[in-house]
């Protein structure tokens, strides 16, 4: 349905020029042509008829002309008019009830706001609620709208698109038989939806070769497991510098916990410095993310702040945890990111960039920094809104704008499809690290060698810090 655009209201300000008043004429015996007037005389008029408009610059300005409060009844009565035009002229009369006009309305207004808010009918609400008691099965993909195209975020490497050969960055034309261009997110969920076993058809765009593919897909039970490969790289890649691996899929109630028991294991084998991967990771539980940053940072540490419209109602800052008396770990760490980083990931990795604890590394994350409340309403429906925004430690937002790595390096399709592809299957141990080290990820080098480089400068900063030895003494 088409959405009138909002009327706007122009209060027009009407300004009078008034020109001083005249100064007096002199008198018809003064000889004015000749005789110059005397000093004092030609002082007064200034002076006295002109003071007022003197006294009027030094009164302070007004303030500017606020525009009239909206009216709600106004712009009620042009919708409830449009609404009766529509159902008088409107050519299939079975589509004009009112509550699929109001439906219709809903769905147009929320999703004017912004990608995340959306219109859930009774059936979607319910089916939602369902989901979130249920196991996960599924396909092992998330979804959202960027620029108002229905777009695959993340696909899970041990998923079934992701063996199907679905990448991050594909654009959903059709699932089944419904194209989704006036499809939702939820909607789509929905659709997307089955027991084990079932079958669902997609067909994507794939914007880096322009391709359309169709893919078939089997519905599995997903398992929930976050931290991924932890390993020391191979020396083919690090050199001879002890340079840790790990990926983290997700962010569920067990990652910090799986993370620090791995990062123990990485630094009793010698590790110097860290890459975390986050690519494609859609986030999760935000308290996770935030004892994922406490690995590095001080106890206390502010990581994440929530502002809503109200200052008051806003929820005290996330701080990082304590870790059992554990100093913060303090080697030097490289975040991986790209457009598949959302949400939890996105504070994770714009805590540490902004704390400047690590070095961010990939493309622009997803730039979903804002939090939704599900809004129940009286006929079974609910709202999707958006009702708060993530802040970073330096009070920049992510919602829209994503995290921008300090070093920037991008994949092609083909090489985004290769790493995907050794994820779901690999070899373990060293095999993993030579495997890793021979697959031409250029994003995971440009990490490698910029932790290189900060480990030759603490090689050469550490002796000039070191304390002077003291000179022996003559006897």
């Amino acid at each position: 349905m088409r959405r009138a655009p909002a009327l706007l209201s122009i209060l027009a300000a009407s300004v009078s020029l008034h020109a001083a008043p005249p100064s007096p004429a002199p008198a018809p015996a003064a000889p004015a042509a000749t005789t110059p007037p005397p000093t004092k005389p030609a002082a007064k008029p200034a002076d006295s008829k002109p003071a007022a408009p003197k006294s009027e610059a030094k009164t302070p300005a007004a303030p500017p002309v606020k525009p009239p409060p909206e009216d709600a009844y106004t712009q009620m009565e042009m919708l409830t008019r449009a609404m009766e035009m529509v159902r008088q002229n409107y050519v299939d009369e079975s589509k004009i009830t009112y509550a699929e006009l109001v439906e219709g309305a809903l769905e147009g207004m929320l999703h004017r706001l912004d990608p995340h808010c959306e219109y859930m009918g009774k059936s979607l609400f319910e089916d939602m609620q369902r989901e979130q008691s249920d196991t996960s099965e599924g396909i092992g993909i998330t979804i959202a709208l960027r620029q108002n195209i229905l777009t695959i975020i993340t696909v899970r490497e041990d998923g079934p698109a992701s063996a199907a050969g679905v990448l991050s960055g594909d654009q959903l034309v059709r699932i089944n038989d419904v194209l989704t261009d006036s499809v939702g997110v939820a909607e789509a969920m929905q659709l997307l939806q089955g027991k084990t076993g079932e079958e669902v058809r997609l067909t994507v765009r794939r914007p880096g070769t322009k391709q359309f593919l169709e893919f078939k897909v089997k519905h599995e039970t997903l398992a929930e497991t976050s931290v991924h490969d932890p390993m020391l790289l191979s020396s083919k890649m690090a050199g001879d510098y002890k340079i840790g691996y790990m990926r983290i899929s997700q962010f569920n109630q067990p990652t910090a916990r799986e993370m620090s028991k791995a990062l123990d294991d990485l630094e009793k084998q010698g590790m110097k410095a860290f890459v975390l991967d986050l690519r494609n990771n859609p986030g999760g539980l935000v308290d996770s993310a935030v004892a994922v940053c406490g690995e590095f940072l001080p106890e206390g540490t502010v990581v994440v702040t929530t502002e809503g419209r109200v200052a008051s109602q806003n929820p005290p800052p996330f701080r990082t945890p304590a870790r059992n008396g554990k100093e913060p770990r303090k080697y030097p760490i490289a975040v991986l990111i790209n457009q598949g980083s959302a949400s939890a990931s996105e504070l994770t990795a714009g805590a540490l960039q902004d704390l400047k604890r690590a070095i961010i590394v990939g493309t622009t994350s997803f730039g979903k920094g804002s939090v939704q409340t599900i809004l129940p309403m009286k006929n079974g429906a609910a709202m999707r809104l958006t009702t708060a925004k993530y802040y970073t430690p330096s009070h920049r937002t992510i919602h829209e704008a994503g995290v921008e790595p300090n070093i920037i390096s991008a994949l092609t399709s083909e090489e985004e499809l290769r790493i995907a592809k050794w994820r779901a299957s690999h070899g373990t141990g060293e095999a993993a690290a030579l495997e890793l080290a021979s697959l031409g990820d250029k994003q995971l080098e440009r990490a490698v060698d910029s932790l290189k480089g900060v480990l030759v400068f603490d090689a050469f900063v550490a002796p000039a810090l070191a304390p002077a030895a003291k000179p022996l003494e003559n006897r």
